[in-house]
């Protein structure tokens, strides 16, 4: 970890200092409560056409603040890449995958599950509760805490939400110039028009997610390889 930016409130501005406090008031609630190490957990890409879901659990140590964390869709792509560097030189964390092939096997919603488990299960540091955006994760041995719009309300998950988009948008980028005619890094693999004319005159590829629609409905089976 980068040791100028342990306990680094005093280097910000009243303003920031203030929202960043608010930011962590789940986080100072669940040490109180006697839990040392936490860890935010969120995903990106449940709803895409095509491509992973991508899930990140992220332990941000007492005492560091991230300047302009937020929701990553709330951010610019230059913002997100600062803090996407930012948070993997000074925080623990893991990445979970799951590919389109497998999200097509076990549905999103378990593939979700899966690619959280997977983060978590890969942390050098064993969490002792997981702040989770949105999701009840059946974690067999940590505690978990739901919290809607937790990457609007926890560092932690924000980081990880972070470092899920991030994550994720940079593999499209590769993907698009695998399967350039998709243009999947301009869209990440979701559903705008410019994607849904590209799979009706060119089929899906390796990447769609066959039991998503319109995919599912246009029977499509041949993939371009």
């Amino acid at each position: 970890m980068n040791p100028l930016l342990k306990s680094n409130s005093s280097k910000l501005s009243a303003k920031e200092r203030r929202r960043l406090e608010t930011l962590t008031l789940f986080e100072k609630e669940a040490r109180l409560q006697g839990y040392n190490c936490i860890a935010g957990l969120d995903e990106a890409g449940r709803g895409p056409l095509a491509g992973p879901v991508v899930a990140a659990a992220c332990i941000v140590p007492e005492g560091v603040f991230f300047s302009g964390i937020d929701d990553s869709k709330k951010l610019s792509a230059k913002e997100r890449d600062r803090l996407f560097d930012q948070i993997k030189a000074n925080t623990v964390y893991s990445i979970g995958i799951i590919t389109s092939l497998e999200i097509d096997r076990i549905n999103i919603y378990q593939a979700t599950i899966k690619a959280m488990l997977s983060a978590v299960a890969t942390l050098t540091q064993l969490p002792q509760l997981l702040l989770v955006d949105g999701m009840n994760l059946p974690h067999p041995s940590i505690t978990c805490q739901k919290i809607i719009q937790g990457d609007a309300k926890s560092q932690s998950i924000a980081a990880a939400s972070i470092l899920a988009k991030v994550t994720r948008d940079r593999m499209m980028a590769e993907f698009d110039l695998q399967w350039p005619e998709y243009e999947f890094k301009q869209h990440k693999g979701y559903g705008t028009p410019k994607h849904l004319d590209a799979i009706a005159k060119h089929g899906p590829c390796a990447i769609h997610r066959m039991t998503f629609e319109p995919l599912k409905r246009s029977n499509q089976l041949e993939f371009c390889l």
